[in-house]
């Protein structure tokens, strides 16, 4: 009996494995712990915004309307529910891609604007501010790219036959993505020339 329920084991898990199972489990979980990174990353950024806008503030308060439109963007970003469902659900995650792309475009308005005051560009906590902020850009666009081929690799065993069939039988579905245009529009990281000289406020 020991010797049956071994073979019908090894039977299952060769036929497992060959029907692209093993496969799909194993990407699935690739893309949980890049949409993790993803995440870590994007959080990261939020979490430097409001030492940022409050340092800008202290120089520019004048620019309320700027500021307005990061803080606002960044409400919004806040109040998506970042679950691993969110990678089920394509509306919530065009949602999630939308506001991050909103931020994405507040946060490159705010740094143009530093450009009008040459005492805010000169400040030390602002241009440690600044450096982090970009390297978290960059952080973020790693670990898109990587959450973006994860999801590619998935999808493809998803729809390739024989493993189509093991992902209908297993309720697994294609993933969305981030758009091209989406890609382009949030993986140049915001940049400030602090070598430039900046004309006065007026």
């Amino acid at each position: 009996m020991r010797k049956l329920l071994a073979i019908l084991a090894a039977l299952v898990s060769v036929s497992l494995t060959g029907c692209g199972y093993n496969t799909l489990q194993s990407n699935d979980e690739q893309i949980k712990s890049s949409w993790s990174e993803v995440v870590n990353q994007y959080q990261r950024r939020a979490d430097l915004i409001p030492n940022l806008v409050n340092t800008v503030k202290g120089f520019a308060a004048q620019e309320k309307d700027v500021l307005l439109g990061v803080t606002n963007a960044r409400a919004r970003v806040g109040s998506i529910q970042v679950t691993p469902e969110v990678l089920d659900n394509p509306e919530t995650f065009a949602k999630f891609q939308a506001a991050q792309g909103e931020l994405s475009g507040a946060l490159s308005r705010l740094l143009v604007v530093s450009e009008n005051y040459p005492q805010l560009k000169s400040d030390a906590n602002f241009r440690d501010l600044q450096a982090q902020l970009e390297g978290t850009e960059n952080r973020i666009a790693v670990a898109r790219n990587r959450y973006i081929k994860a999801v590619q690799e998935y999808n493809v065993t998803v729809r390739s036959f024989p493993s189509n069939l093991t992902a209908m039988a297993f309720g697994y579905k294609t993933k969305p993505n981030f758009t091209v245009d989406n890609e382009k529009e949030i993986s140049s990281a915001p940049k400030v020339d602090f070598g430039t000289a900046a004309p006065k406020p007026r």
